[in-house]
């Protein structure tokens, strides 16, 4: 194909796995790999596209912060608007990725694909899977079928869409899956195929807060692990912070002990936002099953992981939207 009808795209590079050099014994440094070494780790994609390269943070994903999602979001959204640019592709550390696809799923109107993608092994170790992935990403941005489907992730070939994507093992090469529903498609000879239905992705909470470019005054949203046992006083450390928001992983059914929602109800009452998400790796938290959400003025998570949860908060929150439009947020309304 001529080189002027390739498509074009960008790769934005913010660290993580895929980028790692060497360190001591089995350790590695996240993030040291430069932005133009790791574009000349894929040749053949010079093949089918014109290919840019910037490097927006050189981090592990560990300390993906705030700050780095306004990066990040002004420049997907000023690319957006470049005529010169086809595609996105952004390379990230596997162990936060799944929230920063979520947020840029809704902090980005995307009409052009973006796909994040990462590594489950740096560069240096046998079977690195980094060139595989970023090269399935390139090519799942060139693909005219990929236009629809917004903010994604590609890894291990398989594409999935960004609210469901998590990372369910801390090791191997399948580390990734879907919380509640299939994957969209899979990349196979650079090309991808998409699975029936998965044509327009998911559309809940696209571009929900893409109206909003301030993205500075982020509020303080804590998760509160639930467990057997649990010592009241964590919480009550955790609610002298003064926090704007809190999210339960709780157990099952998002459930938690009885001090535990005393306290939160009380929190409540006083103007804290209080979502009740799940731990368990899979299943919806419907809105009055197991706790009465609307005596203690609580908010049901839906099928939102509980760090998935804690980002929709944090952009809600920070729109000062009210706990009735809260609750409407959280149902995918």
């Amino acid at each position: 194909m001529p080189e002027d009808v390739l498509p074009r795209i960008a790769v934005l590079t913010t660290g993580g796995t895929i980028a790692g050099l060497p360190a001591e014994g089995l350790s590695y440094r996240a993030g040291s790999l430069p932005a133009q070494r790791l574009l000349e780790s894929v040749p053949q994609a010079a093949k089918w596209a014109r290919l840019s390269v910037e490097a927006v943070a050189e981090v592990g994903s560990q300390d993906v912060d705030h700050a780095l999602w306004r990066t990040l979001a002004a420049r997907v959204r000023a690319l957006m608007d470049d005529g010169q640019v086809d595609g996105i592709v952004i390379t990230h550390g596997t162990d936060t990725l799944e929230e920063t696809a979520f947020f840029l799923h809704m902090a980005v109107q995307a009409n052009k694909p973006v796909v994040l993608t990462g590594a489950m092994r740096p560069a240096h170790m046998p079977g690195a899977d980094g060139p595989a992935n970023l090269l399935d990403a390139i090519a799942a941005a060139c693909s005219p079928a990929a236009r629809p489907l917004g903010v994604c992730v590609l890894m291990n070939q398989t594409l999935y869409d960004a609210v469901e994507v998590q990372k369910a093992r801390a090791e191997g090469l399948d580390a990734f899956s879907c919380r509640n529903h299939g994957p969209l498609g899979r990349v196979s000879g650079h090309q991808l195929a998409l699975h029936p239905g998965a044509g327009q992705g998911n559309p809940a909470w696209r571009g929900a807060f893409a109206d909003d470019s301030r993205l500075d005054a982020w509020p303080r949203v804590h998760i509160l692990y639930a467990h057997a046992g649990m010592d009241a006083a964590l919480l009550d450390a955790m609610l002298a912070t003064r926090p704007d928001g809190i999210v339960v992983a709780g157990v099952g059914n998002g459930n938690a002990s009885a001090p535990t929602w005393r306290r939160l109800q009380a929190a409540a009452s006083e103007g804290v936002a209080v979502v009740r998400a799940s731990r368990t790796p899979a299943g919806q938290v419907w809105p009055g099953v197991e706790v009465d959400d609307e005596q203690l003025g609580f908010i049901a998570a839906g099928g939102l992981s509980p760090q998935k949860a804690r980002v929709l908060l944090l952009l809600a929150l920070q729109r000062r939207d009210n706990t009735r439009q809260l609750k409407a947020h959280f149902l995918g309304i």
